[in-house]
C-alpha cells in the first residue's frame, strides 16, 4: 500500500528560499506533499507559495496563513493537526533555508517507514558535531544543549533540540498537542522528551546541518532562555505527570 508523507515547513520572510526548497522536496521520488504554515510574511513568502499551488505543483503543496509570528511551535501543532485530519502516515518537520538537506528527507523517511522507529530525528551530534558555517558559540551553545537536557532529563538522545524530524501519525495522535506547553526552541525537546515517555521508539539518523546562506535567522536569547528553564519543568513532569501510552 502506498504511504504519504507531508513535509511541514514553517515560515517567516524566506522568499529568497521558500521556491527552492519546495521544488527540492516535491523531486524526490519519494512523493513528499509540502504544508507551509506561514505566519504573515510580509516579504511575499505566501504568494510565492501560492503561485506554486496554482501552478504544476497543485495538490502537492498546501498552505495555511497565520496572522502575525504566533511561535514555532504553534506553528508545527497546527500543522500536525491538519496532518492528522489528511491522514498522513508520516509527518516531517523541516526548515525552509536549507539548513536541513531535502536529500536527508528518504533516510528519515526509512528509518520509520522500514526499520519500524517511531520517530527519526536528524541528528548534528550522534557522529560527533555536524554542523556547517555556524559561529562556534552557537555550535557549542547548541551541543551542550543538548547535552544539559540528557543531564537534567535522563532522556538519551544526543541532538535534543533537533528540529529535522520524521514522525510516524501514530506518535501525533498519541501526544496530547493541546497540552505542549512551549512554544519556540523548548518545543523541539518537550515534543521528543513526551514521544519518549509515551514509550515510541526513536533512532537518530545522522545528518549534517548547514547554516542558512539566504534570508536572516529567527533564533533569539529569548528562545534558549525558554529552553534552559523548560528542561527543568521536563523534568518534573517526567517524574508526576501522567503521559498516554502507544497502543
Amino acid at each position: 500500500m502506498e504511504t504519504r508523507s507531508i513535509v511541514i515547513i514553517p515560515t517567516y520572510n524566506e522568499k529568497e528560499n521558500i521556491e527552492n526548497i519546495i521544488r527540492a522536496v516535491t523531486a524526490l521520488p519519494e512523493g513528499f506533499n509540502i504544508l507551509v504554515i506561514d505566519d504573515g510574511s510580509p516579504d511575499g513568502t505566501a504568494d510565492i507559495v501560492k503561485s506554486l499551488m496554482e501552478g504544476d505543483l497543485k495538490d502537492r503543496v498546501f498552505m495555511i496563513q497565520r496572522q502575525g509570528k504566533l511561535g514555532l511551535g504553534t506553528a508545527y501543532i497546527t500543522g500536525f493537526k491538519w496532518a492528522i485530519e489528511q491522514r498522513y502516515d508520516y509527518v516531517f518537520e523541516m526548515d525552509a533555508d536549507f539548513s536541513h538537506a531535502p536529500s536527508d528527507l528518504p533516510r528519515l523517511l526509512s528509518a520509520c517507514r522500514d526499520e519500524g522507529f517511531d520517530l527519526a530525528i536528524g541528528s548534528r551530534y550522534i557522529t560527533g558535531v555536524n554542523v556547517v558555517n555556524w559561529p562556534i558559540g552557537r555550535v557549542l551553545m547548541s551541543y551542550f544543549a543538548s547535552k544539559y537536557v540528557r543531564l537534567v532529563t535522563g532522556f538519551d538522545v544526543h541532538d535534543t533540540t533537533a528540529g529535522f524530524k520524521c514522525y510516524r501519525r501514530e506518535v501525533l495522535e498519541t501526544i496530547e498537542l493541546d497540552k505542549i506547553r512551549f512554544k519556540g526552541y523548548a518545543f523541539q525537546i518537550e515534543m521528543k522528551f513526551t514521544a519518549y515517555k509515551c514509550g515510541f521508539r526513536i533512532k537518530e539518523v545522522p545528518v549534517i546541518f548547514v547554516n542558512r546562506e539566504l534570508g536572516t535567522s529567527k533564533m533569539s536569547g529569548g528562545i534558549f532562555g525558554e529552553a534552559f528553564f523548560g528542561v527543568m519543568r521536563l523534568r518534573w513532569d517526567g517524574w508526576f505527570k501522567k503521559y498516554p501510552k502507544r497502543s
